[in-house]
């Protein structure tokens, strides 16, 4: 438990434990374990309490998930120099944890979805990136720029010195990729060095240094593209947008990459690139009033049960945009 530094109050319970620090009382409950929310509704938001302390502050955790606890333990420790209290544990023990100074709850968030709020702090995501690229040695801090050469016909030509590199995020259920081998041999013979990844949500670290190191991410609309935060400057974040997704896709990526210092394409599906059409037909009410559908069905038909095939000719010319982005 928690209670005001002091015995003198009446009701209150004895402290077990005094602290000097002040202290952020916070929750990893919720929707936290998933790796968007975890970022928008925890982590930018403890940014945004905490720094200002210069990691003379402890940080009080309730809700504990041991795993989400261990995946985020690098940006804890560069924001605290203390070990993190676990209150939920402490309650089971009977300890009574006594501060002058609490803040309880995070602020910086506002509306703002993957953002901070201007109203609430001075705070910006161009702090929390770079705050990012300290906690984990980043090392990479802008997107490759390539050139555009004139031989002596006066014709562009593109001798790419070092070819750009690509990340395409994988997911494995809902909203995947069906033919990412595919996608991957194109932006190869474009001109891109190609990886194609799945993040490991829970081993921040390797997520970090991996996206750092590319210049251009694609992804389906999905937590995976929240990794775009590790991104150096000016990289390219190319969003593939499932049927009737389009409003989500907007609020949580398209949006923040406009504070992030980087670049963003997108690439709307045709119903013929997405699985629905396996299962109903072109005039199906699926596919011409999508929001004519309640939150559970909607959701189960297009998020938990559509994946993408993408038409390589219509993909092509956002990938090429994308290169062109990297001349800038």
């Amino acid at each position: 438990m928690v209670s005001p530094a002091g015995n003198d109050h009446q009701h209150l319970p004895n402290c077990t434990q005094v602290h000097d620090p002040p202290g952020v009382f916070f929750s990893l409950g919720g929707y936290s374990g998933n790796h968007y929310h975890g970022f928008a509704d925890v982590l930018i938001p403890l940014f945004v309490t905490s720094r200002p302390f210069d990691r003379q502050v402890e940080l009080l955790v309730i809700d504990t998930q041991p795993w989400m606890v261990n995946k985020v333990k690098t940006i804890m420790q560069a924001l605290s120099r203390y070990d993190e209290v676990d209150i939920d544990r402490s309650k089971q023990d009977g300890k009574i944890h006594c501060f002058s100074r609490l803040v309880i709850g995070l602020k910086g968030r506002g509306r703002k979805e993957l953002g901070i709020s201007p109203l609430e702090t001075d705070y910006t995501m161009k702090d929390f990136r770079q705050f990012l690229r300290s906690s984990y040695s980043l090392r990479k801090t802008r997107a490759i720029k390539l050139r555009i050469d004139n031989d002596d016909d006066g014709d562009k030509k593109n001798p790419m010195m070092n070819n750009p590199q690509l990340i395409i995020i994988s997911r494995k259920g809902s909203r995947a990729f069906t033919n990412v081998n595919e996608i991957a041999g194109m932006a190869t013979k474009l001109g891109y060095y190609v990886k194609v990844v799945e993040p490991d949500d829970k081993t921040m670290s390797e997520s970090a240094e991996m996206m750092n190191s590319c210049d251009v991410v694609v992804g389906v609309h999905g937590a995976g593209l929240t990794n775009m935060v590790f991104l150096p400057d000016n990289a390219v974040v190319v969003q593939v947008i499932p049927l009737a997704l389009d409003w989500s896709a907007k609020i949580y990526y398209e949006e923040p990459t406009k504070e992030m210092n980087l670049r963003y394409l997108q690439y709307k599906i045709k119903k013929e690139e997405s699985s629905l059409i396996g299962r109903y037909s072109p005039d199906h009410v699926v596919f011409t009033t999508p929001w004519s559908f309640k939150w559970e069905e909607f959701r189960s038909i297009y998020m938990q049960n559509q994946n993408v095939t993408v038409d390589l000719r219509r993909f092509r010319p956002t990938l090429v945009k994308a290169l062109e982005l990297l001349h800038d």
